[in-house]
């Protein structure tokens, strides 16, 4: 069993002093962790509808896919400026490696999703193979972004508002 090294570090220390509470929050519930769902379900939808039309050929699919990749990326947007919003106000979160691990990713993934959108309005004849490469890497880099934005909250306690008797 390996020993905790952040109670030793006098960095991990100093980083531990400042708040991660959200700023941005409704009720207590901070903004960027409730429309998250939201772009990471219609970019697993995006992928779905790919490889539905893959198998069928159905335009139904194709027309599903412009949809969703549309709304993927509106809503990534939506929910990055909540996020940027967060780690911008916040001096705990901003001062985390993690954070910017995170946002790095996010960005990553909302530049794909536009490239998947705009692929679909523009060039739906290129939907397979071109569409469904940018689904499947907008699927992996939503597993990175959601994977570092996980650690930051169950390891780190970012964005959570708890009171000091929970």
């Amino acid at each position: 069993m390996t020993e905790d090294n952040s109670k030793h570090s006098p960095v991990m220390q100093k980083v531990k002093e400042h708040s991660v509470s959200s700023a941005v929050a409704v009720a207590g519930h901070p903004i960027h962790a409730m429309l998250v769902h939201f772009p990471i379900a219609l970019i697993m939808a995006t992928l779905g509808s790919d490889v539905f039309y893959w198998f069928t050929g159905d335009e139904f699919f194709l027309r599903a896919g412009v949809w969703s990749a549309g709304f993927a990326f509106w809503l990534g947007v939506a929910a990055s400026l909540a996020g940027t919003a967060e780690l911008l106000l916040v001096r705990g979160i901003r001062i985390r490696v993690g954070s910017w691990t995170h946002a790095i990713a996010a960005m990553t993934l909302l530049a794909i999703a536009a490239s998947n959108w705009g692929v679909r309005l523009y060039f739906p004849e290129e939907v397979l193979p071109h569409g469904l490469a940018l689904s499947v890497l907008s699927a992996i880099f939503a597993g990175v972004a959601g994977w570092h934005g996980g650690k930051l909250v169950f390891d780190h306690g970012v964005g959570l508002m708890v009171s000091p008797d929970e």
